[in-house]
This record gives C-alpha cells, structure tokens and sequence, in this order.
C-alpha cells in the first residue's frame, strides 16, 4: 500500500503488493551513493560499486536523500513510492501528466482516440522513443506488456487493475496499438503502467519473482537508466541522453536511504547529498531549523497524500477463508466510529505537525478539489468523546470496576497499533490515542517495527497507520478497497490495502470506473469515499504537506508539481530530476524554475473521439505512499 508510498515497509519479494500500503516510511532501506559532491565538483572516477558519485569526471551528479527501502525494481511488482518513481524515471508510459496543472499529455503515445461505443481505444505510438540498448520502442512492446499482465499473475501484481477490463490488446503496426475493452472504462488515457521492452522482458520465467536487480544497465526508455542497485544503500542512476524529450541536465541521479532522518538532514548541511525528501517529509522542526541555512530552500506545499489509521477488519481471502487475528471487537461498525470519535484531528494538526498539514476525513486530499469529499454536518464523526463513550456502551463494551472497558470475552480491551519505526508522526500520534483512548478504557500497545508488511499481510494487527500519495486520477487508489483486491487465497498477496470488502462500496466502484462525465465521476467518487468515512475501517486524519529542502549552491532550480505550489519528491511524472539544473551551469541547462515550468514538453495532439468531456487525469502512494 503506498504507504505504500510511505508506509510500505521492507516486505518479502512473494508479497509485493501490499507493499505499496506500507511504503513511504519503510523500515528496510534503501538507497544510494555515498557523499553526494556540489555539482561544480567532479565526481571521483571508480567509486560506483560502493555507491559513491562514481561518475567519470566532470560529471554533475545530483544525490536524494530518501527515507524508503525499494520493494523491487520490476515495474510488475514495485507499489511503494520510491520504486514507482524509479520507475517513472526509467520507462515511459502511454501518457503523462502537465507539471503544470496535472493534466493529461502525449507520453510513449502521441495521441489516442475512442471509437463511439467507446470500448476500442487507438493510441499512436511514437517513432523518436528508443529503448537504452539502441531498439525502437514500438506499439508492440505496449501490447506485449498489457498482455503479460492480463495473462500471467505475477504480472499483474502492481497494476493488475488497469487491465481486468481488457478484452483484447494488439499492435497492428509498431505505431499503432488497440486496446479492446469489456465495457467502458474511464481511466484509458490514465493507465499508470510502465512500458517494458518485449525483447527484455519476454525472457523471464516467474514475474512473481523476479526482481530486476542483477543485471545492469536495465534497458529502458525513460529519461534516467538504472545502473546500479545495492539493497538497503543506494540505487543509481545515468542521464539518457538520446531521450526523446531531451537529456536530463543533471549526468547522474543517485537515490541514498537514510534510516536516522536527522542524519539525512545533517548531509544536506555539509553538501554531502543535494536534496532530502524526509519520512516521508521533514519534521516541522527539521524545517524550521533548515529555513534561515544558507545555501538551502525548504519546500512547503501541499501534499498528495492522506494520513490516516486502518483499521483490521477481519482479514480474509476471495475464497471466503478468514485469517490474522483482528480483535473482533473491531467488527462491529459502532466500536469502530466510537474510535475514531475519540481522535483529535485538530490537535494532530496542530501538535504533530505543527500546522505543515491539514484536517483529514476523505479519501483523496484537497490538492485534487474535483474529488475532494468533506462529510456533511450530522454525518461528521466529530472529537467528542463522552458521545464515543456511549456509543461503545450501547455496542456492548462496558467499563469494569477499575475503569477498563471490556470486550465480550470479558478481558480489558488492548489494541495491539502497527506502526513504522522510522515514521515519527506515527510515534507522536501513537502517544496521543494511548492518552485519548485510555479515557475510553482502551489500552493500545504501539508495536513500530521496521517491517510491518510481515503482520500486516498476515492480518496480525488491530489497527496500523497507513497512507497513500494519490494520483490525478484516483481509479486506483480507489481499487484497493473492492472485494477483487481481496488475495486469491491467504497463502498469496492480493491489491488490497487492507482486507476491506463491501458490496456497496464496489457498486459504486464499477460506477465511476464506467462513468465518462467528468461531473457525475467526481460525484460517484465523493459517494465512495463517504461510504469508507461511515464504515470506519479507514480513519483519514490528517492531509501533510509536503515538506522538503535542497541546496540552492548544487541545485539552481528544480520543477514542482503542480507549479504554483506542489511537491518535488514523488510526482506523478519524471519533471523534477528531468529539470534539475546543476548551479553551476550558468543557467545553459534550461529555464526550468523551482515554482516549476518544464521547457520542452511538446504540446501533442490528443484527440478523444466519442467523448464529451475530457475526464481528470490519474494516480498511485503515500508517503510510504505506496505511490
């Protein structure tokens, strides 16, 4: 789960998926390069395999200090934030997104048309896309990888949803790819789906398990190739410089994992890394003591993630098989509300992250005001916790002599909370429910761990923190809670983000898969996410900001998305290391600005035959953003 851009912790390579919860925060680690050295100073030559700058001389070299481990480097399997924007960097998809205002834009395809049933969708491929070992990248490379996703489990793993409604795909010339649909699908001209050369790939024998970190220079088409990947320390990067939207102005991209963000922010004083992304953002004290530095600019907008407390209810498998061990407390609808009546969002805001946030309650954040759901006055779940009191007694959970309420086994309640080790919002916030919670009479025992993908996939949890970084378009981040995403059995990993199986909720799911009006989608959208507030299995409790800095002495200017104010790190898009200009380039690299405008994004015609209104554009995360 994207935490899984954030929260996905270091989860085994069988279970892939419900990393994309955990991801941002996560505890394995991850990433790069040793000192990352002020782009006016030549990398050493001969340091690449231990994760130094390594580039050959001269090189400029632009380090990110990141606070994620990468779940795997196959784009068929990676769902946390990190991986996903390693993968944004390295393969085109069909589409992209504007930096500018998030909508839709020519990507490996340069235009696309509906036929008037809407369910034959034609994409023009480029001709000027070549793939990192010299072929041409052609339509038959984007059939091949549809195919392989609808064919074959392991490569549906990531993004298996974008293809269910497929019926047929085919390439009848390496301009020209046809996707036939089963019914309509609004989310064509936003498939999130990395493009993978057939030539490559056609070679693996388990996509289940293979993670497309031995070999190296991974063969792409993306503005960065993937040269080098050491688990837990650094993944690296080299500009493509026959890039058909034009080279990167940065030589090398190398991402380095910091498990102690302190220590991350400290090399970003000394210059030892260019840019820190934080867990998934810096700490409003790391951000105040970075705003009067010289040489540094902190970035703070708002966010494209949700905060929020999931709660377990009742792992089970599309088999119908129960598992974990949820307090079945938890089941009942009015325990849940009473839970959540009892949290204090306004003073999470306030005390945790000290205003670089905003209250919760829907599923997609305000940035994207299209979809944003506010919940009416008599459906809020409002901080009152006298009425949580009662609402607990009358569910039947009554407080004993010494104050401790009951389950109906007769034992005090202590919900056991997963949390992620390297996430302080998680602790701070941890601290608060034990004292909110205690005045219920409910005890919680915070359990942060590195890895939290083990027991959470297990279903061994009562409640966890949770969050995703939400795409344009939401489809996704929506499907994670239908009964499709469910495991097939509990031995396999499904796309779930947290067990969560309701008929009405997937009704309406099918409604604004099929809905083409940008309106009624939106409005179908707002049902969806007032359906998970009122159930309660997801508390959304805060919307962050994304907080980040990077040296202005190593980075002249950098593209933020959206470009009057959004985030640097994990965009829907390549933009912000596509655009990064050394500082000392005397400005010769472009004229990208860090409020962002990215030079160079050919307009591309996009013609939608059949369709009366151009739909938002989409996706995936959290801060461990599962992207």
């Amino acid at each position: 789960m994207n935490r899984h851009d954030q929260h996905g912790s270091g989860r085994p390579s069988h279970r892939r998926w419900r990393t994309r919860l955990l991801a941002a925060a996560g505890a394995g680690a991850l990433l790069l390069a040793s000192g990352a050295f002020a782009p006016s100073v030549s990398a050493k030559e001969g340091d690449g395999g231990d994760g130094g700058d390594g580039g050959d001389g001269g090189d400029q070299v632009l380090t990110v200090a990141v606070a994620q481990s990468v779940d795997s480097l196959s784009p068929f399997l990676a769902v946390r934030l990190l991986s996903t924007s390693i993968h944004r960097l390295t393969y085109e998809y069909l589409t992209n997104y504007d930096p500018k205002d998030n909508h839709v834009i020519p990507g490996l395809a340069t235009e696309w048309k509906s036929s008037p049933d809407k369910l034959t969708w034609t994409y023009t491929i480029r001709s000027d896309s070549k793939w990192s070992d010299g072929e041409q990248a052609t339509a038959e490379d984007a059939a091949w990888t549809f195919n392989k996703m609808m064919t074959d489990p392991g490569a549906a793993t990531a993004n298996g949803s974008f293809v269910g409604n497929f019926a047929k795909v085919t390439a009848p010339s390496p301009t020209q790819l046809v996707i036939r649909l089963k019914k309509p699908q609004a989310t064509m001209t936003a498939l999130d789906v990395p493009i993978v050369p057939q030539h490559v790939w056609e070679k693996v024998d388990d996509f289940s398990k293979f993670n497309n970190d031995k070999d190296f220079p991974v063969v792409g088409n993306g503005p960065f190739v993937l040269t080098d990947y050491k688990p837990d320390s650094y993944v690296r990067l080299k500009a493509n410089k026959d890039f058909w939207r034009g080279a990167p102005k940065f030589d090398e991209l190398v991402f380095r994992y910091y498990k102690d963000q302190d220590a991350a922010v400290a090399a970003l004083r000394k210059g030892e890394v260019s840019f820190v992304a934080g867990s998934p953002s810096l700490t409003p004290a790391q951000a105040d003591s970075l705003k009067d530095e010289e040489d540094i600019h902190v970035n703070d907008a708002p966010g494209r993630r949700f905060y929020a407390l999931a709660t377990n209810p009742g792992a089970r498998a599309k088999d119908g098989t129960r598992f974990g061990d949820g307090d079945p407390s938890l089941l009942d609808q009015r325990v849940r509300n009473a839970l959540f009546m009892a949290v204090d969002r306004k003073a999470i805001v306030d005390k945790v992250f000290q205003g670089h946030a905003v209250e919760g309650a829907g599923y997609i954040p305000p940035r994207f005001s299209s979809y944003f759901f506010e919940p009416s006055a008599d459906q809020k779940l409002a901080y009152d916790p006298e009425a949580a009191a009662e609402l607990l007694d009358a569910a039947g959970y009554r407080t004993n002599a010494d104050g401790k309420r009951l389950g109906k086994d007769g034992k005090p309640l202590n919900y056991r909370v997963l949390c992620h080790a390297t996430d302080p919002n998680d602790k701070a916030v941890g601290k608060y429910l034990q004292e909110w919670w205690g005045e219920l009479g409910i005890s919680i025992t915070l359990d942060c761990l590195d890895n939290v993908t083990d027991p959470w996939l297990a279903g061994e949890y009562d409640l966890a923190f949770d969050g995703w970084s939400v795409n344009p378009d939401p489809d996704f981040v929506l499907s994670i809670h239908t009964c499709d995403a469910l495991p097939a059995t509990p031995k396999d990993t499904g796309a779930t983000d947290n067990f969560i199986c309701d008929k009405k909720y997937d009704e309406l799911y099918a409604r604004q898969l099929g809905e083409y009006d940008a309106g009624r989608r939106a409005e179908i959208v707002k049902r969806m996410e007032s359906r998970l507030y009122d159930t309660g299995y997801m508390n959304v409790m805060a919307y962050p900001n994304a907080v980040e800095a990077y040296r202005t002495d190593q980075i002249e200017s950098i593209t933020t998305m959206p470009s009057d104010a959004g985030n640097i790190y994990g965009q829907d898009g390549y933009w912000s290391w596509w655009s990064a200009v050394p500082a000392d380039s005397g400005g010769s690299g472009g004229s990208s600005s860090s409020t962002g405008t990215v030079v160079g994004i050919a307009a591309g015609v996009v013609v939608l035959v059949g369709l009366g209104v151009f739909f938002a554009v989409r996706r995936r995360a959290s801060a461990d953003d599962r992207e």
